[in-house]
């Protein structure tokens, strides 16, 4: 089975996506917790202009601390990579690709050879799970397809192989 799933046709950059490298990503979501949870949604812009902001006032009111604190350094849950069943957004990873303007479509292509093609304004709202129970997708994956609103969790379009945008 590949690991690896390509973005192409109508984008500026063709982009490989590799999702074993996911649970280390703070972008992944927690899909045992997800579709039950309420969301609230955040522009990632303004929160890192709102962090940079406050960082900012701290350095001056306090002045700059160098190295790093212990309180700012990123602690992973190994347990919870370990058992937990993750996805990840899709949007960021089409926003690198950077679609042309006049791109309309988003064919998702199996390796069962089946295409599921979707308005592209849809795309957004796509999750790719790539984890279940602390495992990789190795029978049906690299990845999932599902709608973020969990609509089909229990039947996503599986074992997807590219992304074409047309």
């Amino acid at each position: 089975m590949e690991t690896i799933v390509t973005v192409k046709g109508n984008v500026k950059y063709t982009i490989t996506l590799d999702p074993t490298v996911w649970i280390f990503d703070d972008r992944k979501i927690d899909l045992n917790t997800y579709f039950s949870e309420q969301r609230i949604e955040i522009d990632e812009d303004e929160k890192y202009l709102n962090s940079m902001g406050k960082h900012w006032s701290r350095e001056i009111m306090e002045g700059a601390i160098f190295p790093p604190t212990l309180k700012t350094e990123k602690k992973f849950d190994r347990q919870k990579m370990v058992t937990g069943t993750f996805g990840i957004l899709l949007k960021p990873f089409l926003k690198n690709a950077v679609p042309a303007d006049d791109a309309e479509t988003i064919t998702f292509i199996t390796s069962t050879n089946q295409e599921e093609t979707f308005p592209l304004s849809k795309a957004e709202d796509f999750i790719f799970k790539f984890s279940q129970d602390g495992k990789p997708l190795t029978d049906d994956g690299p990845v999932h397809l599902l709608f973020n609103d969990g609509s089909n969790i229990e039947n996503p379009l599986k074992g997807i192989s590219s992304i074409i945008i047309k």
